[in-house]
């Protein structure tokens, strides 16, 4: 039994194909075949129901490929402690970022961040939080940025800025004549949300102070914010946006725009490893890069209502 030999295990419980398997680990899918088969009469069991489409694991696969995982986040580490005690910042970092952060923060981060750490490769994956918090778990993502507090026992939560979210409307709304708003003006019987399993859309209702859906004639579910502003620029009624999705707006955008009264709702993002991550300075690298990227008033939470995920 060898490291590779888990390696691919993993790969394929993970991508549930062995052709797509073996092309994450570059490798032939012929060649990786073989080694999960040698691993399999090393071992004694079937690991995979190869019958069914997409692979499953049989019952004690899944046992098996779990402890798999578990050795090789061990194994990993040896590495990390070698390149954190040289102080070299290398090596490949895994992030899962939410959909309502990523299109607008990511793509003003990854190349300052690369030119200035050569040596690291990135694999950046947009996930909801709850596929985040599992990949963490089990060693497939290194960290991820959402929306904290999360209350995990096995996470580290490092807060690096406070977004506020602004509202976004038709000129034919009531409210559209106010220079700012109160949370008490929103009414989520006119409002256009995310799908469930977003936290932003659970943040959204609970600025509305509401929890019952929605009631309007069209029930359309999208997990896409540019989505929700085009609903809102075709027809009626409002959507709650972060503030870093308005920043590319048009002046015919931009006054549809209403911020909200002080305290103004907000949410925190934050960068979460698990507890026993060891690239601590590929971290400290990628929040310093971060930084750099956002507006100075976000990266303070005074004046602000931090809104929950829950």
């Amino acid at each position: 039994m060898t490291i590779t030999q888990l390696e691919y295990a993993v790969a394929v419980d993970t991508y549930r194909s062995f052709v797509l398997a073996a092309e994450k680990c570059f490798v032939t899918q012929p060649t990786l075949s073989m080694q999960i088969q040698k691993l399999e009469e090393h071992l004694g069991v079937k690991l995979f129901d190869r019958s069914r489409q997409p692979i499953t694991p049989t019952e004690i696969g899944i046992e098996i490929i779990e402890q798999a995982r578990i050795l090789l986040q061990e194994s990993f580490k040896i590495r990390d402690i070698i390149e954190e005690r040289k102080g070299e910042i290398g090596g490949e970092l895994k992030i899962g970022v939410i959909p309502t952060v990523a299109p607008y923060l990511i793509p003003k981060v990854i190349g300052g961040f690369l030119v200035k750490y050569p040596k690291i490769r990135l694999s950046i994956s947009e996930l909801t939080t709850e596929h985040i918090i599992k990949q963490i778990k089990v060693g497939l993502l290194d960290c991820g940025i959402l929306a904290t507090p999360l209350d995990e026992d096995f996470l580290e939560e490092r807060p690096v800025y406070y977004e506020n979210f602004v509202s976004y409307l038709t000129k034919s709304s009531p409210m559209f004549k106010k220079k700012a708003l109160t949370t008490n003006d929103l009414d989520v019987d006119n409002l256009w949300l995310l799908n469930e399993g977003h936290c932003m859309r659970n943040q959204v209702l609970n600025i509305c102070q509401h929890t019952k859906s929605n009631h309007h004639k069209l029930n359309y579910n999208t997990g896409s914010i540019e989505t929700l502003i085009k609903m809102v620029d075709v027809n009626e009624g409002i959507t709650i946006l972060p503030e870093l999705a308005i920043q590319d707006f048009s002046m015919k955008q931009m006054d549809r725009v209403r911020y909200f009264k002080s305290p103004e709702p907000s949410r925190e993002i934050s960068i979460v490893t698990h507890k026993n991550f060891i690239k601590k300075r590929m971290i400290d690298a990628l929040e310093q890069e971060i930084l750099l990227a956002i507006p100075k008033r976000m990266k303070s939470k005074k004046k602000k209502a931090l809104i929950s995920i829950e």
